[in-house]
């Protein structure tokens, strides 16, 4: 799967709010979720948790492991959720970041789904969360 998004800020700003985890408690998730909390160094080997609220149930978690970081031009890590449903797996998520001056083109890419539904799932998720960010990125700006 592969999203691609143009936001209004150069990629130095636009990386910040992929690796900064105040930045990304502000815009992470679908519509209506919130972040709880987030433990996230962009540093090749670390590990990564997100706590997501969403607006009705329990918090649940997704990890990773950060496995390139070439600020402000590139980020990959895994991605799982920690109780995942039978069909959830870990993925991969490429993320790439192309300075255009005032605008950065992001490129995100997650492979390594085990079903089509669960691909749709988070495409859908990521769009959301890229409409979250791009309100982000204006309000920063």
């Amino acid at each position: 799967m592969e999203v691609e998004r143009v936001l209004p800020a150069p990629s130095s700003v636009v990386f910040a709010a992929f690796t900064d985890p105040n930045g990304l408690a502000n815009w992470w998730g679908p519509h209506g979720f919130t972040v709880a909390d987030v433990k996230f160094q962009a540093q090749v080997g670390q590990r990564y948790r997100i706590t997501m609220q969403p607006p009705e149930g329990e918090p649940f978690h997704l990890s990773g492991e950060i496995r390139e970081v070439e600020a402000p031009v590139r980020l990959v890590y895994t991605f799982v959720y920690e109780e995942p449903a039978p069909d959830d797996v870990e993925t991969l998520v490429s993320l790439s970041f192309r300075d255009l001056g005032e605008a950065t083109a992001v490129t995100m890419t997650q492979s390594g789904f085990k079903t089509g539904a669960r691909r749709a799932r988070h495409r859908d998720g990521w769009a959301d969360s890229f409409d979250e960010l791009e309100r982000f990125i204006s309000a920063e700006v």
